[in-house]
């Protein structure tokens, strides 16, 4: 939910920064400005007539000790329109809270200052890692290299377009990287592993952000329970309602989930072979932070992430999201993109974002410092470490021979139990 203080106290950044998001409906800070105004007003109307009512109040056991009858009754009078008065203004605040939190729960997060202008072709290279591998033959794509094990047509007979069933040694490597990527993530860097349900209340999906803009592509049940696009939504909201302790921060999650995603507006694009899916497996990284602490811990997140292609011999290279591109939760992004020598081209395979204070203060997560009385929202960040179909599909692409063999990776290989897959 969107800081309605921000908006009263840095309305003019708060616009500067939608209009370089291009978000359409700048009236909506105004909009939002005016009943935080309203609402103050009325709260302040709302006090004022109930002091007057404590005031007088405290004159009545005088009045009726000692007044007269006519001052009595007038006394009486004026209590009970004061109390009227008083009544009258709770349905005026709730509707006015009502609509402004309907407002600010439709503004996207902040961005951060230094967000790159443009859109999707304007992403900032960070920096890049290993070498792209060198073939003396023409690399195929993944789906030509695995026709036997990669599977739409009969994904598409038990559920329908964008599913897939995977084969034999694929879907054994599918199996191993998501060992592979939930141990290196709690052996090696720190991550606590978790179980949650795949399915999700209404409450759950809006304090991460999904409701109520991206209904539309998620999948929903009769009885008002929601598919999870990612396990960053079951994570973030174990905390919810929460108050955490500093000294138990930052706290680091990990966990496995499939993911399910209708992506509304994106049939037809970009979904050979095992790509964009509509159901997909995924590690996902959580972090809750202090505030001072959410930049720092967002890079160590973002390595954390990069280390699984490492460990893998995966060329990638990391993108700064520019302004247009980035999540509406989101306040900085960045991007792992893997080279597929079979496509040519980079792949996203990570999005890894600080949500700064956005998705806690739409969960009510807070921490109180050591010492401390107060409370304060904490910061939440995630990314996947790593989506699985797209590092299969990086596998094999960047690991395949002449022959259509498969060589693994050296870090699969204890998992795997062999050096090389025919997935042909």
């Amino acid at each position: 939910m969107f800081d309605s203080r921000l908006i009263m106290e840095q309305k003019e950044r708060v616009i500067a920064a939608m209009r370089k998001r291009n978000f359409k409906d700048i009236a909506l800070i105004e909009t939002a400005a005016g009943l935080i105004e309203k609402r103050k007003r009325l709260i302040t109307e709302s006090e004022s007539a109930r002091a007057q009512q404590n005031k007088r109040s405290k004159d009545m056991p005088q009045v009726m000790k000692s007044g007269t009858p006519e001052e009595k009754k007038a006394l009486q009078e004026e209590l009970k329109a004061l109390a009227e008065q008083v009544k009258s203004f709770q349905p005026g605040v709730k509707a006015v809270e009502e609509e402004l939190d309907a407002i600010l729960l439709s503004i996207p997060n902040l961005l951060a200052d230094d967000a790159p202008e443009g859109g999707e072709d304007n992403a900032v290279e960070v920096k890049t890692w290993g070498a792209k591998p060198q073939f003396d033959f023409t690399p195929k794509e993944h789906d030509d290299l695995c026709k036997k094990t990669i599977d739409p047509e009969r994904g598409a007979k038990l559920t329908g377009a964008r599913f897939s069933v995977l084969w034999g040694p694929l879907a054994t490597l599918e199996r191993v990287l998501i060992q592979f990527m939930l141990d290196t993530h709690t052996r090696h860097h720190g991550y606590t592993e978790v179980w949650t349900p795949f399915m999700v209340n209404r409450a759950t999906m809006t304090a991460t952000g999904q409701l109520p803009k991206f209904e539309e592509d998620l999948f929903k049940t009769t009885d008002d329970l929601f598919l999870i696009p990612t396990a960053e939504v079951p994570v973030t909201n174990l905390h919810r309602d929460e108050v955490l302790r500093e000294e138990d921060m930052p706290l680091r999650y990990c966990a496995y989930t499939p993911c399910f995603r209708r992506e509304a507006g994106n049939y037809g694009k970009d979904t050979k072979g095992y790509i964009r899916q509509h159901q997909f497996n995924k590690v996902e990284l959580v972090k809750f932070t202090r505030p001072e602490e959410s930049d720092a811990e967002l890079m160590k997140l973002l390595d954390d992430a990069e280390d699984i292609l490492r460990r893998l011999g995966l060329h990638y290279r990391v993108v700064r999201l520019a302004a247009q591109d980035q999540g509406f939760s989101s306040s900085k992004t960045f991007d792992i993109e893997v080279w597929l020598p079979g496509q040519g081209r980079y792949r996203e395979i990570s999005s890894c974002s600080s949500f700064t204070d956005y998705q806690a203060r739409r969960g009510q997560i807070r921490f109180k410092r050591t010492g401390g009385k107060a409370t304060e929202l904490v910061h939440t960040l995630n990314g996947s470490g790593l989506a699985i179909g797209r590092t299969l599909i990086a596998v094999v692409e960047n690991y395949q021979r002449a022959d259509g063999s498969i060589a693994v990776p050296e870090a699969l290989r204890p998992y795997l139990g062999c050096e090389v897959i025919n997935p042909a």
